[in-house]
């Protein structure tokens, strides 16, 4: 154990020196000295095997693969540790919001902190660059430029720069399973903001960058010699006009507006990044674009690997139709399969849609439910209607299986809530559903160590209308199956807004909402069991296995195609050359790579035995009858919604603690409010004070994209 924690220090301190180095690069990569010394550089290995493509790769893009590498073999060590509540306020005070009420939602401590620096960063490159090129004042002679003309041009060039910056960073969020984001804890949907928010700093940088130069050709009249222009050196135009364009429609597809009422309007313009890339690296160079290919390595992998996982179909086992119109699947699951709480999986079923993946929250723990996985689905939407009504509709014909492709699950590498005494759940109608698991591991880990689980835990639930407490049909099973010990430690707030009061106490609409509908599918003859997503040692296996014969073809292809090459000679190859030789490797070591993965999964799957299914129905459902006496303790109101400041305010009283985690998930009013209070109260503690103030510690969670 000790060897395990100090090669896991030894791992953390590497990553953290691999990036800063590659930060470190990127901050001194505008100053003159940098470019001196890497002119230098380059020419001192111009005439190896390797050349200077093979420099570029291992300055700008390796230092970010061998970051995700060692990751994923971090995580692997870290997932075989017992889970520990130390160190728990280390980031207490960087986790809460500080600005609430904004375009971009709720900002953190530490997103607010991240993003001043990046953009300290980006003013840097900017300065820097213009600073050198005005010393200079070098009118280009072609366009006959005068002095202000130049200064635009300048400045257009230089916001590219900043472009490129905010590339090489924009695919890392949205990684699912080579997830670097893991590290940090950070739900996947969370990070897809930053996505966003580094796709919409691009843009606005790339557009300014090609508006600025088509300015100057307009007061040039130079727009019709330029614009279509494909010269054989330096950078390609209208290789540059495709990528913008490519990347203006991904970006408007992908606006809320857009998104939420034609999504796969979204999903297929999504994939013109293809274009944008390689025309991207013609316009740049191949120079410019090893800046930014470390994520785009990592991103094809990760696609790929998606893509194998997907291909095998697996059948749902069970699934239970609640009053509500909600559905909860069950799929099988192997055996070692683990996640943490608040994962998702992305499901497809091709009879509804060949094309549309949809997200949704695991609401089942790993380590309660061995062999299975469970994901509620509220059916209100085309999609999601589709499922119910084929399940419903023949529900009393035993229906066979629907063939289901699954990705994931995906989730954060740590639990965080495990670190605070007290937690305050506050879930807005389905958003109950990542709550789910997270009551079902906090009991299962209390079971075996009881100073793992948070003293006090209060869920509050706000619904619209009493038939969705039966939302809450998975929790009260977790209560009512537990020691007395443990259902007094958790308390429920229900509340229904839009109904009057009820003369039924809690226990007789508990009574009368378990009556679920259970659809048991035929899986005989399908493959039901859900492949996981590759072992972690695996993905850091074949991102190195990738990335060396990347290298290696890379060299191979301009030792034998671009040999003939000599520097004194006037006559050179076209760049647009090289940066086809840079494909083609890119393609050959990412083939490689998933031939690699599909040979492993062939061999574990041959391997493997096959199991018969079980039906894991949920037998407790009526074992709760005999015991809805203890479900009385819990509060139901209606016809309001919860005061959370009040409820927040008053819940350090009545438990007794001081570090309250602050769990939300629900519609971005509810998050905003809680968000306030949290802000208000987060004054963390006072070093040597005798009575510590009661602190209230911020995270919102997500059920939907």
């Amino acid at each position: 154990m000790a060897m395990t924690s100090t090669l896991m220090l030894v791992l953390k301190v590497l990553m953290i020196l691999v990036f800063a180095s590659w930060v470190c690069l990127w901050i001194l990569k505008p100053t003159e000295r940098w470019n001196k010394s890497w002119h230098t550089a380059e020419e001192s290995v111009r005439t190896t095997y390797f050349g200077y493509n093979g420099l570029n790769f291992l300055v700008f893009s390796f230092p970010l693969i061998v970051v995700a590498i060692v990751g994923f073999v971090h995580i692997h060590l870290k997932d075989g540790e017992p889970r520990s509540r130390r160190m728990r306020f280390s980031i207490t005070t960087l986790s809460n919001p500080i600005i609430v009420h904004s375009p971009v939602g709720t900002v953190s401590g530490s997103e607010l902190l991240v993003g001043a620096l990046f953009f300290l960063f980006l003013a840097w490159t900017f300065y820097a660059h213009i600073s050198n090129d005005f010393k200079k004042m070098e009118p280009i002679k072609s366009l006959k430029l005068n002095v202000w003309q130049y200064k635009v041009m300048k400045l257009g060039i230089r916001f590219g720069l900043l472009a490129e910056a905010c590339l090489a960073l924009l695919l890392l969020p949205i990684l699912r399973g080579m997830a670097l984001f893991r590290l940090l804890g950070i739900q996947f949907e969370a990070s897809v903001r930053y996505h966003v928010w580094l796709g919409t700093s691009m843009i606005f940088f790339a557009t300014l960058h090609g508006s600025s130069i088509f300015f100057i050709w307009g007061v040039k009249n130079r727009i019709q010699d330029k614009a279509g222009l494909w010269q054989k050196t330096g950078r390609i135009y209208i290789a540059g006009e495709i990528a913008l364009v490519a990347g203006l429609v991904i970006w408007i597809t992908s606006l809320p507006q857009v998104r939420r009422r034609q999504f796969e309007l979204f999903y297929y313009t999504h994939h013109l990044y293809v274009i944008f890339f390689v025309f991207f690296l013609f316009h740049v160079g191949d120079r410019h674009f090893y800046m930014v290919f470390g994520g785009i390595l990592l991103f094809a992998l990760d696609k790929l690997l998606r893509i194998i996982q997907s291909r095998t179909d697996t059948c749902v086992l069970s699934a239970r139709i609640f009053p509500c119109k909600v559905l909860e699947l069950t799929l099988r699951k192997p055996l070692g399969l683990k996640y943490t709480p608040t994962s998702v999986i992305f499901m497809k079923i091709p009879s509804i849609s060949k094309f549309q993946w949809h997200p949704f929250s695991v609401t089942s723990s790993s380590n309660v439910d061995k062999d299975t996985i469970s994901v509620m689905i509220r059916c209100d939407g085309e999609w999601t209607s589709s499922l119910f009504n084929m399940i419903t509709s023949d529900a009393a014909d035993q229906m066979k299986c629907i063939p289901v492709a699954v990705e994931g699950p995906y989730g954060p590498d740590s639990i965080n809530f495990l670190r605070y005494d007290s937690l305050i759940l506050v879930a807005g109608g389905i958003g109950i559903t990542p709550f789910i698991s997270i009551l079902q591991e906090i009991i299962y880990i209390h079971g075996r160590n009881k100073n793992s689980m948070p003293s006090n835990i209060q869920l509050i639930c706000v619904v619209k209308k009493s038939q969705d407490i039966s939302l809450l049909n998975s929790v009260w099973p977790i209560l009512l199956n537990q020691s007395h010990e443990q259902v007094n430690a958790i308390k429920i707030k229900i509340f229904v807004t839009r109904e009057e009061k009820s003369s039924k106490t809690i226990g007789e609409l508990v009574n009368e909402l378990s009556h679920v509908g259970t659809v048991d599918f035929n899986t005989k003859g399908s493959s039901y069991t859900m492949p996981g997503p590759e072992n972690l040692l695996w993905m850091a296996a074949i991102a190195g296995f990738s990335s060396i014969v990347f290298f290696i073809m890379l060299g191979c292809l301009n030792r034998t195609i671009l040999h003939n090459e000599d520097k004194a000679s006037e006559k050179k190859n076209p760049t647009w050359v090289t940066d086809l030789l840079l494909i083609c490797s890119f393609v050959i070591a990412i083939t490689c790579g998933t031939l690699a993965t599909v040979i492993m999964r062939w061999r574990k799957t041959k391997n493997e035995i096959p199991e018969n299914p079980t039906k894991q129905a949920k037998e407790v459902e009526h074992s709760w009858l005999e015991a809805r006496g203890e479900l009385e303790q819990h509060e139901i109101h209606y016809g309001q919604r919860p005061n959370l400041q009040d409820i927040l305010s008053k819940f350090p009283i009545q438990s007794g603690v001081s570090d309250v985690g602050v769990l939300v998930c629900g519609p971005e009013s509810m998050k905003e409010s809680v968000a306030s209070f949290c802000q208000q109260n987060s004054q963390g503690l006072k070093i040597g004070a005798k009575k510590r103030k009661p602190n209230f510690s911020f995270h919102p969670l997500n059920f939907a994209l």
